[in-house]
């Protein structure tokens, strides 16, 4: 088992925030929400972009790859090319992570 030392400040405000005293408890709560608020974050951001789109991430890499996209290369596509593929990689990481916690 991990020992876990934390200042008293945090001790109490995650205790607030879970309504759990127990520090190791508590964090894993915490890191739950965590995980599930980041993980609504990067769902916006990918909604956003398939309906600025209209489709999903591998239908637009496939038009991306097959030079289908108009303005390929201004700075708003590509810049939106790149944000979306990190959002669709971050959403795999932030699942796998919550899968490893439930």
């Amino acid at each position: 088992m991990l020992q876990i030392t934390i200042s008293k400040p945090l001790h109490h405000i995650l205790a607030r925030l879970t309504g759990e005293h127990r520090t190791d408890v508590a964090l894993e709560l915490a890191t739950k929400d965590l995980l599930r608020l980041k993980l609504k974050e990067v769902e916006e951001r990918i909604r956003d972009f398939e309906s600025r789109y209209g489709m999903q991430f591998t239908e637009f890499k496939q038009a991306w790859n097959a030079d289908t996209i108009p303005n390929k290369y201004s700075y708003e596509v590509e810049h939106d090319y790149w944000e979306w593929e990190t959002a669709v990689e971050d959403e795999k990481k932030y699942r796998q992570m919550l899968d490893e916690l439930l």
